[in-house]
C-alpha cells in the first residue's frame, strides 16, 4: 500500500463499475466444469509448501481489484518501457504468483482459452480464506482479463498511514461502504507486514509523542524491539495478528486492544459506526464470517475493461 494521489483517479475510476448481473457461480458449468476444483488444488499444493500463500493471495485480489477493477491486471509482467502493476511501490511485496500461474496452466490443459485469469484470482482468493479456516462461498464468474497495467496506477490502492476520511473516499470511489471498509480490513487477519508499514505509530509519531498513545504501550515496546528506529534487517516487520494462518476475528479483538500495526487499522475506531462495528466482529465469528461473504463478493465484482481470456496470466494475448 502506498501513498494516495487523487489526480490519478479519474481516469482509472470512470471505467470501474459494478458488474453483478453479468457473472454467475455457474459461468463455467458447461465449458469448464472443472475449474474450481482445479484451482483450489493448485492453492491446496502452495499451501503445503508456503504458510504465506492464503495473506499473499488475499492481498493480490484485493490488490487488484482496487486498480482498473478485477481484471486480472496486476498480474501482468512489465514489458519494454512499460511498468506493470506488480513493480509498483505498494505492489513490491506481492509474492505467490506462481500459484495463479500453476492453476492457469492445468485449465489450459483441461479447458484451453475458457477460463479468465481474473477470475482464478478471485478464486484463488476464496480458497485461501476458506483453506484457512475461514468461510467458504461460491464465486459468481465470468471476469474478463484487462490488457493495462501501470505502475503509477497503483498510488491510488489506499495506504497503511490512511485516516478514516481517506479509506472511505479510497473505498466509497469502487463503490463500496463504510461497512465494507471495516468487515475487508479485517482480512488483516491473514498476513505479515513490513516495519516501513508501521514505524510512524512507534517512531517520532508526533512533535509531543514518540509513540502513538492509541497503542498498548507493551505491544509498541514490543514493536519497538523487531522495528528499531535504525533497523537494518531486511524484511523485518510482524505479523498482522496472534493467529495469523488463521482466518478468524483475532483481528478486531486485538484492535480492540490497542494492539493494531497500521493508522488506517486504528482509524476504524475513530467513528461511532465503524467502532461499533468493530466491537461487533470482534463478539462474534459468525457475523463477521457472514459479513465478509457479502463485502468480498461485493470487492470481486467490481468490473474493469477486460476483454479477452489470456492464455498467459503475465502478458496479454
Amino acid at each position: 500500500m502506498n501513498a494516495h494521489f487523487p489526480y490519478l483517479l479519474l481516469t482509472v475510476i470512470l471505467s470501474v463499475s459494478f458488474n453483478v448481473e453479468a457473472l454467475s457461480p455457474h459461468y463455467y458449468d458447461q465449458s469448464c466444469p472443472q475449474a474450481d476444483h482445479i484451482v483450489t488444488n493448485a492453492v491446496k499444493k502452495a499451501m503445503s509448501n508456503d504458510k504465506t500463500v492464503p495473506a499473499a493471495l488475499l492481498r493480490m485480489h484485493f490488490h487488484d481489484c482496487f486498480v482498473r477493477g478485477c481484471d486480472a491486471s496486476v498480474l501482468l509482467d512489465s514489458k519494454g518501457k512499460n511498468k506493470a502493476e506488480k513493480d509498483g511501490p505498494p505492489n513490491i511485496s506481492l509474492h505467490a504468483f506462481y500459484v495463479i500461474d500453476n492453476a492457469k496452466k492445468a485449465l489450459e490443459e483441461q479447458c484451453p482459452g475458457v477460463v479468465s485469469c481474473a477470475d482464478i484470482l478471485s478464486l484463488a482468493a476464496r480458497d485461501a480464506v476458506a483453506l484457512s479456516g475461514g468461510p467458504t462461498w461460491e464465486v459468481p464468474k465470468g471476469r474478463k482479463d484487462g490488457r493495462i497495467s501501470k505502475a503509477i496506477e497503483t498510488r491510488q490502492l489506499p495506504a497503511p498511514t490512511f485516516n478514516i476520511s481517506q479509506l472511505q473516499q479510497s473505498f466509497g470511489q469502487r463503490g463500496l461502504s463504510m461497512h465494507d471498509l471495516v468487515v475487508l480490513s479485517g482480512g488483516h487477519t491473514l498476513g505479515f507486514a513490513h516495519c516501513s508499514s508501521f514505524q510512524n505509530r512507534i517512531h517520532n509519531f508526533n512533535l509531543q509523542k514518540q509513540v502513538d498513545p492509541t497503542l498498548n504501550p507493551s505491544f509498541a515496546a514490543s514493536l519497538n524491539v523487531i522495528c528499531p528506529a535504525h533497523n537494518k534487517v531486511k524484511n523485518a516487520g510482524a505479523t498482522m495478528d496472534a493467529t495469523t494462518t488463521y482466518f478468524d476475528n483475532v483481528y478486531y479483538k486485538m484492535l480492540m486492544q490497542g494492539q493494531s500495526l497500521f493508522s488506517s487499522d486504528q482509524a476504524l475506531l475513530t467513528t461511532p459506526s465503524s467502532k461499533k462495528l468493530v466491537a461487533k466482529y470482534a463478539s462474534s465469528m459468525e457475523e463477521y464470517e457472514r459479513a465478509f461473504v457479502k463485502s468480498i463478493i461485493k470487492m470481486s465484482s467490481i468490473s474493469g475493461n477486460g476483454k479477452e481470456v489470456r492464455h498467459n496470466c503475465r502478458r496479454v494475448r
